[in-house]
């Protein structure tokens, strides 16, 4: 199973990367929290820490992880760190601008997955 780890819900993704992701199985969703500025590293550290004992628990093949900075980054780190396999989404970035008649400016942005990239510790 590929546990999505992410704001992200896989029923809006594209066939693309549903069938990229299809090589893990099933996809599951399973909702990236709100990280408040007011958190510090040990907070930080709290959250990727029960975050990372409930995902073991549910035995993934791979996880996305996608998120806020900090916390995604402990999550990666500790879940590698528990032998499992971690992964990001790439995509390429279309951006479109254009202003309008009141002076503000409209931003259209795609994304266009592209493949998935896995996170290692050693390289």
């Amino acid at each position: 199973m590929l546990l999505n780890c992410s704001n992200h819900a896989s029923k809006n993704w594209n066939p693309e990367q549903l069938k990229a992701a299809a090589q893990w199985g099933e996809i599951v969703d399973y909702s990236f929290p709100i990280v408040p500025a007011t958190a510090d590293e040990a907070d930080i550290n709290r959250m990727a820490e029960d975050m990372v004992k409930e995902i073991k628990t549910m035995q993934p093949s791979a996880v996305m992880c996608q998120g806020e900075f900090t916390l995604s980054y402990m999550m990666i780190m500790k879940l590698l760190q528990s032998g499992i396999k971690v992964v990001a989404a790439c995509s390429d970035r279309q951006v479109e601008e254009r202003v309008l008649a009141d002076g503000n400016i409209e931003k259209k942005v795609v994304f266009q997955f592209i493949r998935f990239r896995e996170y290692r510790i050693n390289i």
